[in-house]
């Protein structure tokens, strides 16, 4: 759909009609709508003790494996989702990742109506997505907005562990009680997002689909949960003095704030005060370029950290261990 068509202008040159461009949007909606709606349930779960959980699922392969959110599933196992198609099904719990709010169910059925899965790397702010899920018990509901913004962080905790999630998407696209663990979708119904967090009036955050929630999903569908690496540090990103920018080449490194007990980086000695330069060589400008490095195969592995202490550069050796909830 060219920009001019939105504009109420034709390509060559005729004006339109003022309502053409509030068609052409309706049109892209409604196909969407037609084709996402069918692979979105409502999800409901046994709470395990607790409050039963309850919000939408996203059906993505057509022998029942679904993307929902981890706060919507808790500790449960199995429950119902049903479809817009009216069947209802039993659902198993695959795992949960509440370090970054995905969960991977399995319904007990075949054929089920599924949606492609697309890349949030390639959003633009300004790009028309609707979301699709089933607030407040409301089946099949749909809303569109733009994306408003992108590369906002979403913090997660799982017990002692933080995290937080990068490159949420944020939109206009409006998101109520039930909609979390819904789908994201872009103009050509592909899903781009899993709805996760309603941030204010007009502000929904939603965990996008890309390269890093990909591993995670499918990790969580081979083995139920997800493998990460720690270094054991809280900190965040720290200008470095102009003598040290001149020597070392970076204007920033990851200022340390806390190490914790115990951890791999106190263990091998790192102290509160230090600013880390790098990690086996990979620059660190904040906390996500650590992060973005735990990863399962990390787990075990004895990295170089590259360290101003005291005005002084050095090599500290940093065996890492697996993070556990």
């Amino acid at each position: 759909m060219a920009v001019s068509e939105l504009d109420g202008v034709r390509p060559d040159g005729a004006e339109g009609h003022p309502d053409d461009a509030l068609d052409a949007y309706s049109a892209v909606v409604t196909t969407v709508a037609d084709r996402v709606i069918p692979s979105v349930a409502s999800i409901r779960v046994d709470g395990r003790g607790r409050r039963p959980g309850h919000g939408s699922a996203v059906a993505i392969t057509p022998d029942g494996f679904m993307l929902t959110s981890a706060h919507v599933v808790g500790a449960a196992r199995e429950g119902t989702v049903a479809l817009a198609d009216g069947r209802e099904l039993g659902v198993d719990v695959l795992g949960a990742d509440r370090l970054s709010d995905l969960a991977v169910a399995r319904a007990r059925g075949t054929d089920l109506p599924h949606v492609e899965l697309g890349d949030a790397a390639r959003l633009r702010v300004g790009q028309l997505v609707v979301a699709v899920g089933n607030p407040m018990g409301l089946v099949g509901s749909v809303t569109a907005g733009v994306v408003s913004a992108l590369g906002r962080s979403l913090p997660t905790r799982s017990g002692s562990a933080t995290r937080l999630v990068e490159d949420v998407i944020q939109t206009d696209a409006a998101l109520n009680p039930g909609n979390s663990g819904g789908a994201l979708a872009d103009s050509r119904a592909r899903l781009v997002g899993v709805n996760t967090a309603v941030a204010g009036v007009g502000l929904g955050l939603a965990v996008p689909v890309n390269e890093t929630t990909r591993a995670i999903v499918a990790a969580l569908m081979a083995d139920g949960r997800v493998r990460r690496a720690y270094l054991g540090i809280v900190g965040g990103r720290r200008p470095l003095p102009p003598r040290l920018v001149e020597r070392v080449g970076r204007d920033a490194g990851v200022g340390v704030a806390e190490v914790l007990d115990a951890s791999p980086a106190a263990r091998a000695g790192i102290r509160p005060t230090d600013v880390l330069l790098s990690l086996d060589g990979t620059p660190l400008d904040g906390a996500g370029d650590i992060q973005r490095l735990m990863v399962g195969e990390a787990i075990g592995r004895t990295v170089t950290v590259e360290v101003v202490r005291a005005g002084a550069v050095r090599a500290v050796e940093v065996t890492l261990a697996e993070l556990l909830e």
